[in-house]
């Protein structure tokens, strides 16, 4: 009799196949130029400022420039990737990078170097949406919680050893080391892109019709809302005149938008109507909380160092590593978990242990033990960390191969507009509380209260967590997607 033999057992769900671990550490590397450099001019700006003989608030520019670019160009990457294809678009993307870091190289004055810095912007604001909407294409809605472990790399890595680094080129050689440290992850990420990304076809081989009155209300919108928010910090509030019209302006030109989204649906620039899911609803107003939680704190924690406890700017840096490799410590951890217990359970313990490590640093004085502070901090990046792995897988449960581009859009815009409220709500309340403060008790006093809020950020998720969805389900959550392999051809 002919021996019959049973098939291979199907791959493990929580199994990533080589192909989908290949695309993405190609992508990572390649994001880690974006993550570094946005995090790296964070401790730069008055090293900036002396040698480019400018004022503090023409060199902030450099900065605002860049966030601006970034945030105007993510709800756009959806039709270019239809126009494109996702390798086409993300080398181009990865050489406007290179092109924008060279540029800010050699620039000779603080008006060159904000122009650059916008180049820089374009090319990473692309890179950010691409990358995730590649990947969690290629995952097949397969192993969510440890792809999501994966992508997170840069994003745990960069707020924490980004300032680090920072200091250190600062410290050992001239400015522009900032913009030519990138120089390698954007050649290596290109070499790997070009060998490892699947060839695409663009999903609209004739151009993809471009909405034109989508692009000119939702990019100038979100820009002028980010701006907004950036101004203020100094300004006087809300009602200051450097505050609320470009902020009134871009809330206008974003409700349009909607207006108009709602009755163009999928064809719009970015798909409001994908609100429809509640995983996608619940998980982005739980990235804007963790982004204003993150980036917010990661404006006290240096200051708090460097005005109360007198530590120079890479001794202040060094103090926040230990938040960082809590974040790299939750990745695996909390992948995993998300894939067997669902986003729901895991984002109210990551959450819950967030606000807890967050508390200590409401109680700071000028003589807080920096082992206290730093274990906290520890714990605090294990929290953030295991959330933010957590809300980015979450909003693609139940949306379709189609549907990842834009609501990998509307994640990273919900993410970059929350890092900004946070920041400026953050430090209005510091502004607030530390004016007039003429010693060290007096200024942790400041620090403690907007640390107090920056605790009320995370409390204010844990119940919005109980709408992310429970337990997975055996199937697919992301449909429509086949399998990806080095040489294989992905169709929309």
């Amino acid at each position: 009799m002919r021996a019959h033999h049973a098939p291979p057992p199907p791959p493990s769900p929580a199994a990533l196949d080589p192909g989908l671990r290949r695309l993405t550490v190609t992508l990572i590397v390649g994001a880690l130029a974006v993550i570094f450099d946005t995090t790296i001019m964070s401790v730069a700006v008055d090293d900036l400022a002396g040698q480019l003989h400018s004022s503090l608030a023409t060199v902030q520019w450099v900065s605002t420039a860049y966030l601006l670019a970034l945030a105007a160009t993510m709800p756009a990457v959806g039709w270019a990737q239809a126009v494109l294809g996702g390798k086409r678009l993300w080398i181009v993307a990865l050489g406007l990078f290179l092109l924008g870091s060279l540029l800010c190289a050699a620039a000779w004055s603080a008006p060159s170097l904000i122009a650059f810095r916008v180049v820089q912007g374009v090319g990473g604001g692309v890179m950010m949406v691409l990358m995730t909407t590649l990947i969690m294409q290629a995952a097949r809605g397969r192993a969510i919680g440890r792809v999501m472990s994966l992508i997170t790399v840069p994003t745990a890595l960069g707020p924490v050893v980004g300032p680090v680094i920072g200091g250190a080129l600062l410290h050992l050689g001239d400015w522009r080391w900032i913009f030519l440290f990138n120089v390698p992850f954007c050649v290596v990420g290109g070499v790997l892109a070009a060998r490892n990304l699947p060839a695409d076809t663009p999903r609209c081989r004739s151009g993809a019709r471009l909405d034109v009155v989508g692009l000119l209300l939702l990019p100038p919108g979100i820009a002028a809302v980010v701006f907004g928010l950036t101004r203020l910090a100094g300004s006087g509030g809300l009602t200051g005149p450097a505050v609320w019209p470009p902020l009134a302006a871009g809330l206008v030109l974003v409700g349009g938008y909607v207006g108009w989204a709602l009755r163009r649906g999928p064809r719009a620039l970015l798909d409001v109507r994908l609100f429809r899911h509640r995983a996608l609803a619940s998980s982005s107003a739980l990235v804007f909380l963790s982004g204003a939680a993150l980036y917010g704190t990661m404006l006290l924690l240096p200051l708090y160092w460097q005005q109360v406890r007198g530590q120079d700017a890479l001794g202040a840096a060094l103090l926040l590593v230990p938040q960082g490799l809590g974040a790299l410590v939750s990745r695996s951890l909390a992948g995993r978990a998300m894939d067997r217990f669902g986003p729901r359970a895991v984002a109210v313990a990551a959450f819950v242990l967030t606000f807890a490590a967050t508390v200590p640093f409401g109680f700071v004085t000028a003589s807080s033990g920096d082992t206290a502070l730093t274990a906290a901090l520890f714990l605090r990046g294990v929290g953030l960390g295991a959330a933010m792995i957590t809300l980015m897988g979450a909003a693609f449960v139940g949306l379709g191969r189609e549907e990842i581009p834009a609501g990998s859009g509307i994640s990273r815009v919900a993410q970059q507009i929350g890092g900004s409220a946070g920041t400026a709500v953050l430090a209005v309340i510091l502004q607030r509380t530390s004016t007039g403060a003429r010693t060290p008790a007096e200024l942790a006093s400041g620090f403690g209260e907007a640390f107090w809020w920056a605790a009320a950020f995370t409390a204010a998720a844990v119940p919005l967590c109980l709408l992310l969805p429970g337990r997975p389900g055996s199937e697919p959550v992301v449909r429509g997607v086949a399998p990806v392999g080095r040489n294989t051809e992905v169709r929309g």
